[in-house]
């Protein structure tokens, strides 16, 4: 272990603004050899996790960032004393159809909607949660948008394909094979015998 790139690497990503990616780390550190960068990023990651202490090197967003375990939560959030950010349905909706439509325009949101959706956009783009890619090659040349590394970042996923798939959400509605399980076959109970059975002395 080189230890001397491992500090440099573990300080770069600690006072990082947002998740450092591995390219963006080679960049800065262009005195080390990109392979050698990459089992410092593996060392460390093994590290904390041996410790397992209150934070945790993990890859999101694209990059790499040191973050909280989840399993301490309530606890910080006693400490920092503020409430998790919390969404409207409809914004909720719409950052949905976003994230696994992307690019989209507003037009196509709202065809799948059903409604409005330019205030839902508007507060999305001010959280940096949604950001705009560009406009669409069709007459009118409608903005088209798309999730953000802030999203990535906020939602804890490495990538896009790091979003659950319809059969993953699916199958959360679905009841779990012992709620499903058939009724076992126990042994047929014995008549109970009625009065009129019963002998007499």
């Amino acid at each position: 272990m080189n230890s001397e790139l491992f500090s440099i690497i573990e300080s770069l990503i600690f006072t990082a603004d947002s998740a450092l990616s591995t390219d963006r780390i080679c960049d800065l550190l262009d005195e080390f050899e990109r392979d050698k960068i990459k089992v410092a990023l593996a060392e460390i990651v093994a590290c904390y996790q041996e410790r397992a202490g209150g934070f945790e090197l993990v890859e999101v967003a694209g990059g790499w960032q040191f973050r909280t375990r989840p399993a301490f939560h309530r606890y910080i959030t006693r400490h920092i004393k503020t409430r998790a950010s919390k969404f409207s349905q409809s914004a909720l909706e719409t950052l949905a159809i976003i994230a696994y439509r992307q690019p989209i325009t507003r037009a196509e949101i709202e065809h799948l909607r059903g409604v409005d959706c330019g205030g839902v956009l508007k507060s999305l783009l001010e959280k940096h949660l949604v950001r705009i890619l560009g406009k669409k090659d069709v007459p009118g040349r409608p903005l088209i948008y798309g999730t953000s590394k802030e999203f990535l970042e906020i939602f804890g996923l490495k990538d896009l394909k790091s979003l659950p798939t319809l059969r993953e959400i699916q199958a959360l509605d679905e009841q779990p094979q012992y709620e499903r399980q058939e009724e076992l076959q126990l042994e047929p109970e014995k008549a109970i015998p009625v009065e009129s059975q019963l002998p007499f002395e």
